[in-house]
């Protein structure tokens, strides 16, 4: 194996690790600015690209790993099916939080009720992430995966 093929299977685990940390980098902008109050109209404006990009980002990310990351592990390790089970269910999870998120963004509700649904998608997402990242990182270490990291990851 070449120095190049074993950056490109490692890199599958840093790519995983360096996607989840720009989604939280995105919740907590989006979180300050909903901090902010965003009184005027182009602040508003505003704060609907922050919540609308991160929902797309975080669903993007979730149907990737859908898509083509979690069939590609559940082909080279079968005994994760479980695990996978239980992430895709995660992902239905914060997909309907989501949901709730855009809702009250395009009514234009409260910064304390926006706040309340972020303050839900953050607790489901971080836990989401650390247990992926606890059952995941050491098989995509070693997972042979020829795809464009935005098709496995997301848009990221």
């Amino acid at each position: 194996m070449t120095d190049a093929e074993t950056t490109r299977i490692i890199a599958w685990s840093t790519e995983l690790r360096r996607v989840h940390t720009r989604i939280r980098e995105a919740l907590e902008v989006t979180r300050q600015a909903v901090r902010d109050g965003m009184p005027s109209e182009h602040a508003s404006r505003d704060l609907l690209l922050y919540c609308h990009g991160f929902c797309a980002a975080l669903d993007g990310h979730h149907q990737g790993e859908d898509r083509a990351l979690f069939p590609a592990i559940e082909a080279a390790h079968p005994q994760l099916a479980p695990v996978l089970r239980a992430l895709t269910q995660d992902h239905s999870m914060i997909e309907h939080l989501l949901g709730g998120l855009r809702d009250a963004v395009d009514r234009s509700a409260a910064p304390d009720e926006l706040d309340r649904h972020l303050e839900g998608v953050a607790a489901i997402m971080e836990n989401h992430f650390r247990y992926e990242e606890k059952q995941l990182l050491t098989v995509l270490e070693g997972l042979e995966l020829n795809a464009a990291v935005p098709e496995v990851l997301g848009p990221l």
